[in-house]
């Protein structure tokens, strides 16, 4: 896809979803991977509700491993894969205090080595905290590049690759919560809203629905 028309998309998605940001809250950069952490197949809101009690007590590598993995449990149980979810939180918690002084490292690929924190949480860390324009590719992310013919990729990660090099760099900070936020909303994964939606002359998805 042209440039041109891939900064047509992004600016007509900018319009009806202005300010995008991530709508996770957090206290700091260890709270916020936490929270990245957590909602792999959860939703946003399930996090900050369980999260909101959590980082009360537990806002630091110290005071989690404090904590214990069997409270922390406790905590997050509403949110899928929790017994796995905690069990990393736990051990990156230990990595953190052992390895990096209580610090969150900063490149990519120390990021992805810690437990729990693929490709995907990596890139939202850096987005988010390191203001760094990756674009991080999750199922909404994925399924709408790739039906939009912004890409024609079979992985999240080749996914992301391609992003990052056709994406302009006004867009590429924003993008991929612009994409969720479409994917969420409008084409969504069963039943694509095409009728309302804003960039449908300009998708190349072969059975968008056309109204009569």
């Amino acid at each position: 896809m042209l440039k041109s028309k891939v900064n047509l998309i992004f600016l007509k998605l900018s319009k009806i979803y202005p300010k995008p940001k991530s709508v996770l809250k957090y206290i700091n950069n260890f709270t916020f991977l936490v929270s990245v952490i957590l909602s792999a197949q959860s939703t946003d809101v399930s996090v900050n509700k369980a999260t909101k009690e959590l980082f009360k007590i537990a806002k630091n590598p110290h005071e989690m491993i404090k904590l214990g993995e069997k409270k922390l449990r406790k905590h997050i149980k509403t949110i899928g894969l929790y017994n796995s979810k905690a069990r990393n939180i736990m051990y990156l918690s230990k990595i953190l205090i052992n390895k990096y002084d209580c610090k969150v490292p900063k490149d990519f690929s120390k990021l992805v080595l810690l437990p729990g924190v693929g490709q995907k949480t990596a890139s939202v860390y850096q987005n988010v905290i390191l203001k760094k324009p990756k674009i991080a590719v999750d199922t909404h992310v994925f399924r709408v590049s790739n039906r939009l013919g912004l890409v024609k990729e079979s992985t999240p990660n080749k996914t992301q690759e391609t992003l990052e090099k056709i994406v302009p760099k006004k867009w590429k900070h924003t993008a991929h919560i612009l994409l969720i936020l479409h994917g969420r909303r409008t084409c969504k994964s069963q039943r694509p809203i095409c009728g309302s939606c804003v960039i449908f002359s300009n998708c190349q998805y072969p059975k968008k629905i056309i109204l009569a």
